[in-house]
């Protein structure tokens, strides 16, 4: 594989440490450039917004900065981006102001699929209006939705349909533009993405998919602890969102009432940053930011799935190992989850810490997910994931792990 493996992983501290963080899924380790970006902005005075001295000025324009990066690697507009804590808190936000315009009778649809971040609030705000929840399956085979089935849940009164771009616990990439084709050819109902396990791994462009809103979390890929929404202009000018008076409301930003966290906005902004580096030493003629930012996802998708496909292969030697979820790296992020006979999760997870290898069990807030599968009892699964920073290497020493278990 033609990929700067070596380069990479020069940009990540936590990698130096020569632990095996596969808990990817979970958060990444933050890139040396988000790191600085933050550092940088608290060393040399922050401030709060709309003041007219220097560290004011310059916070805002940091901020500005921030909005209008996150909105390339998106493929929106700044004025359709709006940080937060965390995606969960963006998405209750979201979902209570939405709620306004919604009564008795009125229907949601939610997918087994989800973590319980795009679930629990929409089952809540169906709660306070008395409105009817209705779910899209999944196959528990092969980790995919029964999108033919969505069709007939959609209704007249069907006010907002919320799906997922990937499974934070069984990797299944979801037919999400189809989906969202579907919806707008026999409904009216928005539609709300949760694209926090795609945005690491593949390009996003929330253009071309279509939906109203999408939410992400940086964390998740490389950055700081932050949520980002995107909602799309013409939908979110009708959404009266809860803020307080003074605070603006103007595109999304309607969605960040109170003092944000600027250093995170700051690492956010570094996070880019580093993504249009790899995006340049990938392919010096991508054209612009937005054409590095591609070139760099383009690029982690190729390694992810050479890398994906060694995992799978050693996976496929464990006795008694099962895999959820897609067979194979087609269709997938490289998030897998498995189950070995006789074996707890949780055991596994501790044997894996003991040897340097970081992963995760139970259900990962994926619980539609591991009751579907009729996991819970059992202690849930056992959750590996890669990413761009992770390396052959470290593949194998999990897969020895595994092998002395």
């Amino acid at each position: 594989m033609n990929f700067p493996i070596e380069a990479v992983r020069a940009q990540f501290p936590a990698l130096r440490s020569g632990r095996v963080y596969f808990d990817t899924p979970g958060g990444t380790q933050i890139c040396e450039s988000a790191i600085a970006r933050m550092v940088l902005h608290l060393r040399d005075g922050t401030a709060n917004s709309g003041g007219a001295f220097v560290t004011s000025i310059e916070t805002d324009a940091l901020s500005d900065q921030a909005h209008a990066a996150m909105a390339e690697l998106l493929g929106g507009r700044p004025d359709e981006i709006a940080f937060g804590p965390n995606m969960t808190s963006l998405t209750f936000a979201l979902s209570r102001a939405l709620a306004r315009e919604w009564a008795e009778g009125d229907e949601l649809i939610c997918t087994r699929l989800e973590h319980d971040a795009n679930v629990s609030p929409w089952l809540q705000a169906a709660r306070d209006r008395g409105m009817t929840v209705r779910w899209l399956d999944f196959d528990p085979e092969t980790g995919r939705w029964k999108l033919e089935e969505l069709k007939a849940l959609l209704q007249p009164q069907t006010r907002l349909v919320a799906l997922g771009m990937a499974s934070n616990a069984l990797g299944t990439i979801n037919p999400v533009a189809e989906a969202v084709k579907i919806v707008r050819a026999h409904s009216d109902a928005l539609v709300f993405v949760d694209a926090v396990q795609s945005v690491p791994h593949i390009v996003t462009d929330v253009e071309a998919l279509g939906a109203d809103f999408l939410a992400c979390s940086p964390y998740k890929f490389f950055g700081p602890h932050q949520g980002v929404l995107w909602a799309r202009a013409e939908t979110v000018e009708r959404v009266e969102a809860y803020r307080v008076r003074p605070a603006g409301n103007h595109g999304a930003h309607r969605f960040e009432t109170g003092t944000p966290s600027f250093e995170g906005q700051a690492a956010a902004l570094g996070t880019i940053e580093y993504l249009e580096w790899l995006g340049g030493q990938l392919d010096p003629q991508a054209d612009g930011r937005r054409g590095r930012l591609v070139a760099a996802m383009q690029g982690c998708v190729r390694y992810e799935e050479h890398l994906g496909a060694r995992l799978l292969a050693g996976l496929a030697s464990i006795p008694g190992l099962k895999l959820w979820g897609p067979p194979t790296m087609e269709g997938r992020v490289p998030t897998f989850s498995f189950t070995i006979e006789g074996h707890h999760p949780d055991n596994i997870a501790e044997h894996l810490a003991e040897n340097g290898v970081f992963a995760w069990s139970g259900s990962f807030y994926a619980v539609e997910v591991t009751a579907r599968l009729g996991l819970d009892a059992a202690g849930g699964l056992l959750r590996v994931g890669l990413c761009h920073y992770n390396n052959a290497e470290e593949v194998d020493r999990l897969i020895e792990a595994l092998q002395a278990l």
